[in-house]
């Protein structure tokens, strides 16, 4: 299956103008559970008026580096490249290598399909990774988005040493990595080339609107995406944010515990509305329903949620924050019948 034409923009959650478009009677603030973002920010440190004054400054990018390599277990800071969110790394990875069959397992993100395409390549959509291995380009999400699904590891080594052997290049999107298992995680096997982890700092961390993520890459690769990217590509505020969440373990082992509670607690809605849960992270959860009426009940309750138009029956939800949040989803849910 071939994609449409990749100059069409896709659709994403977190349009909260849509979101007020389509339902302009609804109670303020809207809740929005579009996204998978974390609710639960990291607390911004005290920033100095310089870090906006000046440009970035190199010993700063290499400090993010570093705790970047320590955070995600990367071989070491020479591994990683900093970028202004991973949406930029994406087509200048789909263009490492030459135009060819770019393979994406799916359904997943759809900037990947897009990526891909502008970068030249005739993708195919896949069920799952086996069929990958004679593509030049291969783009697995794991976990997935929206549903959760993890691929084993053994299999991604493999899969990148079988494309590595014609030139040819696994890219593995771990933004959702954080709330998954480590023992998961590719980063430490980028140092054998063949294969390219990304990572998502604003997801996890709460604060997508810092656009900051990163490339681990072998070396030489990850000195052709700097070079791509240019002087300056991270700002300063976001090379000290970045460099003190990424270093704060007891807060990411809270984070991770709250999360996993906070699921728990979501599942337990969607239980009580009858709704089948297909998969999903601890930062989001995929539910099967009558996509169209659930959409459209919660959003004149001013809480925006996540369809696919190309599953009728999917309905993806981010977690709520404040304790306030989560009784105005509960109190909708309970109000819901699912006709699915």
């Amino acid at each position: 299956m071939f994609i449409r034409d990749a100059d069409e923009p896709l659709l994403h959650g977190g349009d909260l103008g849509a979101a007020r478009h389509l339902f302009p009677d609804a109670p303020e603030p809207f809740l929005d559970l579009s996204t998978g973002i974390n609710p639960n920010s990291y607390p911004l440190p005290d920033l100095s008026a310089d870090l906006f004054a000046r440009l970035p400054q190199a010993e700063a990018l290499a400090a993010l580096a570093a705790a970047a390599a320590n955070a995600y277990g990367a071989p070491s800071a020479a591994h990683v490249v900093c970028a202004p969110g991973t949406q930029i790394l994406l087509p200048l990875v789909a263009s490492l290598v030459g135009s060819g069959r770019a393979a994406v397992v799916s359904p997943t993100y759809g900037e990947h399909v897009r990526a891909a395409t502008l970068a030249g390549h005739r993708v195919a959509e896949l069920a799952d990774i086996d069929p990958a291995t004679d593509a030049d380009l291969a783009l697995v999400t794991n976990p997935n988005n929206p549903d959760g699904r993890l691929f084993d590891k053994n299999n991604l080594t493999a899969l990148a040493k079988q494309l590595h052997a014609h030139n040819g290049l696994l890219v593995v999107d771990e933004a959702f990595m954080d709330v998954g298992p480590p023992e998961a995680s590719m980063a430490r096997e980028v140092g054998r080339g063949g294969v390219i982890v990304l990572r998502s700092f604003g997801k996890f961390f709460g604060l997508a609107g810092v656009r900051l993520g990163f490339a681990l890459a072998a070396p030489d690769v990850a000195a052709r995406l700097r070079s791509r990217l240019g002087p300056w590509a991270v700002s300063g505020p976001a090379l000290a944010i970045g460099t003190k969440a990424l270093a704060n373990r007891a807060w990411i082992e809270e984070m991770r515990r709250r999360l996993a509670a906070g699921i728990a607690r979501l599942d337990k809605i969607f239980a009580a509305a009858n709704l089948d849960i297909i998969g999903g992270t601890s930062l989001f959860r995929l539910v099967r329903a009558h996509a169209s009426e659930l959409f459209h009940h919660l959003g004149r309750a001013g809480i925006f949620v996540r369809i696919f138009p190309e599953n009728p029956s999917w309905v993806r939800f981010g977690q709520p924050g404040a304790e306030t949040d989560w009784q105005r989803l509960e109190l909708a849910m309970a109000a819901f019948t699912n006709t699915e």
